[in-house]
């Protein structure tokens, strides 16, 4: 008997424990259907209208910058230094002295033969002026002659010899970091400096077979490294390969562009846009208005519902060439459609959303003309 009222009693106190959890847990529920079924207000976001541009469009590539000049200067005779006119980076015109070679014994060398040339050509001023009155044989006067100029060629000769013991910069150009030193020995061929010739400057690139046709000689690029990922530079075609490359069916392509300010060195890596001859209008988006899921590239266009309620609804699109951070697009918005500029990772399709008094391009332009400013 005493068995079964002890089991009574722990049947009811687990249903009135069981009952609690179970009547706690639906009153939350119905807490949270509440909170949902609540409208969430509106999230704020700038946004960015549509606009329509007028663009050239680019055949993009990849190359690589190079000097119209650039030369590793080197001695074409061995010698010791004995003096350094430059200094590592400085600009230099053709002609300038870079080194000199100790040059002592040569010219001693051409003060020997430039004697020998002064007496071989009195020997034959003299004979000139005896042959006329037979007084020396025609043999004698021919050899005096050809002594007169073995003499001076020796000269001469040597001259050049010592010539190479100065070595000058074989163009205008800006020189890299000096291999020498002061009384150092150096054979011939010994690498001094090097020597690039930067402004103007040219960038070597290939485009692909199937857009020979997009090319030619005079055609504008646009050009931008890493170094400067905001700044843009121009130049032209300068030549183009008169035949396809057989091993990767691209055509090789070689442009020039201004470098006044140096910005641009030799070896740099670029991305060079071919632009064509005419201009076409385009729409135009900033980069930072786009997101990407399985099905392509969207944005979020600022619409209104049924309710009359400003919300971000989810707009596919179609995108096409970039310039900088402005991104073409083809298809899915028109002119005058405003979309979410910013922060698409946390709003969803049909989400009431607030836009700011101030459209996103319009902030970002007030912002560069305060920057400028206070520059």
């Amino acid at each position: 008997m005493k068995t079964t009222l002890r089991l009574v009693i722990v049947i009811i106190v687990l249903t009135v424990a069981l009952g609690s959890i179970f009547g706690w847990k639906y009153l939350k529920m119905q807490e949270m259907e509440e909170q949902n079924s609540q409208a969430q207000p509106p999230s704020p976001v700038e946004a960015v209208t549509i606009e329509s541009q007028s663009w050239r469009p680019a055949l993009s590539s990849v190359g690589s910058i190079r000097a119209i000049n650039g030369v590793e200067v080197a001695n074409e005779v061995a010698g010791v230094v004995s003096e350094v006119a430059f200094e590592s980076g400085q600009r230099v015109s053709k002609g300038d002295v870079l080194i000199r070679l100790e040059d002592s014994v040569d010219r001693a060398a051409l003060s020997a033969l430039e004697a020998q040339a002064q007496l071989a050509n009195e020997t034959y001023t003299r004979y000139s002026n005896l042959l006329p009155r037979n007084a020396v044989s025609q043999s004698q006067f021919d050899e005096a002659r050809a002594n007169y100029q073995a003499a001076r060629a020796d000269a001469e000769q040597q001259r050049a010899q010592l010539n190479k013991k100065t070595i000058r910069a074989p163009f205008g150009g800006v020189v890299g970091l000096r291999q020498v030193d002061l009384g150092e020995y150096i054979a011939v061929g010994t690498p001094i400096v090097d020597l690039n010739m930067l402004d103007p400057i040219q960038v070597d690139y290939s485009v692909p077979e199937r857009a020979v046709g997009q090319v030619a000689a005079g055609r504008s690029i646009e050009l931008t490294v890493a170094a400067y990922p905001e700044r843009v530079f121009e130049g032209e075609i300068l030549a183009i390969a008169p035949s396809i490359n057989e091993s990767s069916r691209t055509l090789n392509i070689r442009a020039q562009l201004d470098n006044t300010d140096g910005a641009l060195s030799p070896g740099m890596f670029a991305e060079v846009s071919t632009l064509s001859a005419a201009s076409r209008e385009v729409l135009t988006l900033p980069r930072t208005a786009l997101s990407f899921n399985t099905y392509g590239d969207f944005v979020f266009r600022i619409t209104e519902n049924d309710q009359g309620q400003t919300i971000a609804s989810r707009q596919q699109v179609t995108t096409g060439s970039t310039r900088g951070d402005v991104i073409e697009i083809i298809e899915g918005l028109s002119a005058g459609d405003q979309v979410v500029a910013t922060g698409l990772l946390r709003l969803r399709d049909g989400q009431p959303v607030k836009v700011s008094d101030q459209d996103a391009s319009e902030s970002q332009a007030t912002d560069n003309t305060g920057e400028e400013a206070k520059g």
